[in-house]
């Protein structure tokens, strides 16, 4: 009896080591993956910081021989234009991320509802679109000369504001939530848009969280229905106002006909580095506080129906 409870106290052990040891590589993996994703971020950063000299001579580098601030005071020297630019973006940012989820919780909460009797030809219709596209110049037309939308923020907004995808999402993370608290809410004399407000939003939070960073990339990356409906500069979002300042020499070298007229300042490879980490420090800093919500919003919603 000792003998065998020895041998089960051995096997208790070696299998603690093997667990330990498991964990220990395990962890070393994660390691040496989360380094490699890091490291094109950090030679983003330090890349902004060199000379224009030592990267077409030596190439990019994590740690440069001259440190420069050449590429910021360059993107800087009218910090105006750069803050109006992130004032468009934040707004539309905000704007429209707010209203989609707003306008797509709701559409999944209703398709999710079976006292609905037309569900199934909307979530139809909705799939639809996720086929076949009118193309840009129908697109162009219906946002210009009928919705009055040429150089209007709002056609910033309106083009990401519904995706088919994130409504099935919501809806298939919908059917996680018991009908029995839909039952017990309309007993209480709740209706059925406060019964969406105050119980369903409230269990959604997971899948809200989801979509939002999805929205919230969407729009913070938004350059291309700029470049089509934005005319002003001052409604520039800022990806675009970034891409035109690699683009062209100077904004503010630009004559009336809009013309550069100094060819020869063009853009250095250190200011493409400084307006990507512009462009993506601060949505960056969005993640950590959906990042407990991302995972469990995907797979509640992938799983269901």
């Amino acid at each position: 009896m000792k003998s065998k409870q020895k041998e089960d106290n051995n096997s208790n052990i070696k299998m603690g080591k093997s667990n330990k040891t498991l964990m220990l590589v395990c962890y070393l993996l994660v390691a040496f993956f989360a380094i490699i994703c890091l490291f094109p971020f950090a030679l983003m950063i330090t890349s902004s910081f060199m000379t224009e000299k030592e990267i077409v001579t030596e190439g990019y580098k994590l740690f440069p021989k001259t440190w420069s601030l050449s590429a910021y005071t360059y993107l800087l020297k009218n910090p105006t234009n750069l803050l109006n630019a992130y004032r468009v973006t934040i707004t539309i940012t905000v704007v429209g991320t707010v209203i989609g989820l707003f306008i797509m919780s709701m559409a999944g909460y209703v398709l999710n509802r079976k006292d609905f009797k037309y569900r199934n030809f909307f979530s139809f219709f909705i799939y639809f679109t996720t086929l076949f596209s009118g193309g840009l110049v129908p697109t162009y037309i219906l946002y210009v000369r009928h919705l009055n939308l040429k150089d209007n923020i709002w056609a910033l907004i309106l083009p990401g504001l519904v995706s088919a995808w994130s409504i099935f999402l919501m809806r298939n993370f919908m059917k996680s939530i018991p009908d029995e608290l839909y039952e017990s809410a309309t007993m209480d004399g709740a209706g059925p848009f406060k019964i969406y407000l105050r119980v369903f939003m409230p269990l959604a939070l997971p899948s809200l969280a989801t979509i939002g960073l999805f929205l919230a990339l969407g729009y913070w990356n938004e350059w291309y229905n700029a470049s089509l409906y934005i005319d002003t500069a001052t409604k520039y979002p800022l990806q675009y106002y970034l891409q035109k300042m690699i683009n062209q020499t100077s904004i503010a070298a630009l004559t009336s006909s809009g013309h550069v007229i100094d060819a020869a300042a063009a853009p250095t490879q250190s200011v493409k580095m400084a307006t990507a980490v512009l462009a993506t420090g601060p949505i960056i800093m969005l993640y950590p506080f959906v990042q407990k919500y991302f995972v469990s919003g995907l797979t509640v919603g992938s799983v269901k129906g």
